[in-house]
């Protein structure tokens, strides 16, 4: 097995694809989680009610992202990784913008047009990391790839952190759009000097082989199995974070806790995410094994998720604490995407990798349905219960049974 020097290993892990990659994805978080940390003030701003209103924009960014997600993965594999990291960037970075000027439109149905943006916006932001984590595993030694992988998701989910700070600095939500929008067109000159992945380029002009088939993952069913198991390896990262963060709020009554506020429950979940995220790629390295990396965080993620729930009554410092633990748990997210990576040919890779976490994204409007089904009847804590079992039971099992990637080749195709 090749090996490389202290110098090596630092010259490929601190390459451009790797810095790209990873402030690409951080302005990607940013601009990702932006509309649910302004969606009260922004929406009160507008004349709108926070609910209502908020449910239907946050929908149509969740179909955005489901789209986006299938037309860049497509699109990195038939024109190329880089066509997407230019591209998306472009497209998120100017609706970002656009929802700045929201309050200056006059247009009178003003819930349609910031749906209408947040859907450009969420086509633009799916392709950002299927496309970074793609590139990078390409390009790095396999040896290397975890932890190259692990950087570039552990650095890029501190974005989440920054737009909260950011909201809370500026004081003023269009602002924060403004930033999130400027920063993604400043990072396209960096992107510059990026070169292409020497594995894709290889079968780029090949005519004889099939590139971006999305319909090929439905097609054969060993390939169908693997694709439905990278999703369930990263459905309890959604649950964590859409559920127990996001609806925080509805959690602090069970609790003895007067109020819960969900945007410092996701900062701190994503402090917790990041820190995990860039321990995922050592872990895996450490252990030689991509699966008992994401087996053991899952573990030690279900009992921080027993003890916030099962715990008694707490303080809201308390349950922001175990957010950071939930966080620390399903920072694998770096760690699953790579596994998506690995699992397909370079000439399906780019979709794959893409279209797989924003897979897991477009199913949290199913567990939230399910988890506003069962509280009615169960209360909150017993329906989170349930929604958990279901997600953390089909991502044990994928993660059991999916095939070992550690240290594989990825110079195939399907």
């Amino acid at each position: 097995m090749q090996t490389f020097t202290r110098e090596e290993k630092l010259k490929h892990l601190f390459s451009l694809p790797v810095i790209v990659a990873s402030l690409g994805y951080f302005v990607d978080i940013y601009d990702l989680l932006l509309f649910g940390i302004v969606r009260v003030p922004s929406l009160k701003d507008l004349g709108l009610n926070p609910d209502t209103s908020g449910t239907l924009i946050m929908n149509f960014q969740m179909t955005g992202l489901l789209i986006g997600g299938i037309l860049w993965g497509i699109l990195g594999d038939k024109k190329g990784r880089l066509s997407v990291l230019f591209g998306s960037i472009i497209v998120y970075s100017l609706a970002n913008i656009a929802c700045g000027f929201l309050p200056h439109y006059p247009f009178a149905d003003k819930t349609m047009t910031y749906a209408l943006l947040r859907f450009i916006a969420g086509i633009g932001l799916a392709g950002e990391l299927g496309a970074g984590i793609t590139l990078v595993a390409e390009s790095l030694p396999k040896q290397l790839r975890a932890i190259g992988t692990s950087i570039v998701a552990g650095f890029g989910l501190f974005g989440a952190v920054v737009a909260n700070l950011t909201v809370e600095l500026s004081g003023d939500w269009t602002t924060a759009y403004f930033i999130g929008g400027g920063l993604g067109l400043l990072l396209l000159f960096l992107r510059v000097g990026v070169v292409e992945s020497g594995i894709y380029k290889d079968i780029k002009h090949s005519e004889s082989v099939s590139k971006g088939n999305f319909l090929s993952f439905f097609t054969n069913w060993n390939r169908f199995v693997r694709y439905i198991k990278c999703i369930f390896i990263g459905l309890p990262t959604w649950f964590c974070i859409g559920i127990l963060a996001v609806m925080a709020n509805q959690f602090a009554p069970d609790l003895g806790i007067n109020s819960i506020t969900p945007g410092k429950a996701i900062m701190w979940a994503y402090v917790g995410i990041s820190i995990g995220d860039f321990a995922s790629g050592f872990i895996s390295h450490a252990l030689h094994s991509r699966k008992k990396a994401i087996l053991y965080m899952m573990l030690f993620t279900i009992l921080g998720v027993v003890l916030m729930l099962y715990s008694g009554k707490m303080t809201e410092n308390m349950y922001y604490f175990y957010c950071v633990w939930l966080g620390l748990g399903t920072g694998y997210w770096a760690m699953f995407v790579t596994v998506a990576s690995e699992q397909f040919g370079t000439n399906i890779r780019s979709t794959a990798t893409t279209t797989v976490p924003n897979m897991v994204r477009g199913i949290l409007p199913l567990m939230l349905i399910g988890f506003d089904f069962f509280k009615v009847n169960q209360g909150v804590i017993t329906s989170a219960t349930i929604i958990g079992i279901m997600a953390f039971g089909l991502g044990i099992y994928a993660t059991v049974t999916i095939r070992e990637t550690h240290n594989s080749d990825l110079d195939f195709t399907e």
